[in-house]
C-alpha cells in the first residue's frame, strides 16, 4: 500500500499489511463490553472516523457485545475499504449476564469463526487469533487442539493468516510447530512489562505484537511520571504511553479502544509524537 498509515506500516505477512496505530472496537458495546451502546449513531461515527485517519488494522471479536460490535463495524464500514484488516478472536462466549465464559473446544473455535463470518458479512477473515489464557493472564495450558482446528479452517481458506492472544513464549513456539503466527496480542503497557521477553521475540521474527491496553485498560494508567513527561512534550499522558509503545520495538501495533471521535483523533495523534532519549529513559524506569 502507498498510502501512509498512522504509526506507520507493518507487514507481518503476504499479503498482510498494517496501520501499527490500529483501533479496538471492544469498547463500542455498552457498559461491561455488554449489550448495545449508549450512542448507535456517535459508534457508527468512530470507526467511519478512524478509517478516515487511515486506521487499516481494527481488532474485534464476536465476543464483545456478544455479536453488537461486528455488526456495528459490518454497518459502519461494509462493503469494506481495500487494505482495511479486521482481526478477530475467538475461544470465549459470554453468558446471560454478561460473564466471560471459556469454548476453546476444537469445535467451538470452528463455530465462532463462522460466526465471525456471518456477522461481519465476509467470505473470509483476515485473522484470528487463538485466545487463550484467562482474565488474570496467561496459564500455559497446551493449545495444540485448537490452534490445530483453527489451521484446519486457514487451509479451506475461511481464514488468511492465524495470531495468538493472552500467551506465553512456550505457547508461541507450540502454535508455530503447526501454522505460521502473524500476531500475538498480550496485555503490555509503559508499566506492566512483564512480557518483555515476548516483545522482543516478536521484533526477531517479524510478528505483529499487539498491545491491548496500552493505555491501562478498566483502571487507566496513573503515573507522576507518565504526568510530567507529557507536561514537558506538551502532550497528554495518553498519547505519551501509546508513542512509548509505537518506539518500544518495530512490530509493536496498537489497537487503543474509544467510543469518542475526539478521544479517537488525540489517541492517533500519538502516532506523530516522538518521545526523545530522555523521556525514553524515565518511561523505562516505570517497569522497575
Amino acid at each position: 500500500m502507498s498510502e501512509n498509515l498512522p504509526g506507520g506500516a507493518l507487514t507481518p505477512s503476504d499479503g498482510l499489511t498494517l496501520s501499527r496505530m490500529g483501533y479496538g472496537a471492544m469498547q463500542l458495546a455498552g457498559p461491561g463490553v455488554f449489550g448495545p451502546p449508549r450512542d448507535h449513531e456517535q459508534a457508527l461515527a468512530v470507526l467511519r472516523e478512524a478509517v478516515e485517519l487511515g486506521v487499516r488494522h481494527i481488532d474485534t471479536s464476536d465476543f464483545y457485545g456478544p455479536v453488537v460490535v461486528n455488526e456495528l463495524i459490518r454497518e459502519a464500514l461494509h462493503p469494506y475499504p481495500q487494505g482495511l484488516h479486521l482481526v478477530t478472536k475467538v475461544g470465549a462466549r459470554r453468558g446471560a449476564d454478561g460473564s466471560w465464559l471459556p469454548a476453546l473446544e476444537p469445535d467451538s473455535l470452528k463455530a465462532q469463526v463462522r460466526d465471525n463470518l456471518d456477522h461481519l458479512g465476509l467470505d473470509v477473515l483476515d485473522v484470528v487469533n487463538l485466545r487463550v489464557g484467562v482474565a488474570e493472564g496467561t496459564t500455559g495450558e497446551p493449545l495444540s487442539a485448537q490452534f490445530a482446528a483453527l489451521a484446519e479452517l486457514r487451509q479451506e481458506g475461511l481464514i488468511r493468516h492465524l495470531g495468538l492472544s493472552n500467551v506465553t513464549l512456550d505457547q508461541l513456539t507450540e502454535a508455530q510447530a503447526i501454522a505460521p503466527v502473524v500476531t500475538v496480542q498480550n496485555l503490555y503497557n509503559v508499566a506492566n512489562r512483564q512480557d518483555d521477553a515476548l516483545v522482543g521475540r516478536c521484533a526477531a521474527e517479524n510478528i505483529a505484537f499487539a498491545a491491548f491496553f496500552p493505555l491501562g485498560g478498566f483502571t487507566p494508567l496513573q503515573s507522576d511520571t507518565l504526568d510530567r513527561v507529557a507536561a514537558r512534550l506538551g502532550a497528554s499522558p495518553q498519547q505519551v504511553a501509546l508513542a512509548w509503545l509505537l518506539q518500544r520495538s518495530p512490530t509493536t501495533v496498537l489497537i487503543p479502544g474509544t467510543s469518542s471521535v475526539a478521544h479517537l483523533r488525540e489517541n492517533m495523534a500519538a502516532a506523530d509524537l516522538k518521545l526523545p532519549a530522555d523521556a525514553i529513559e524515565e518511561l523505562n524506569a516505570l517497569a522497575s
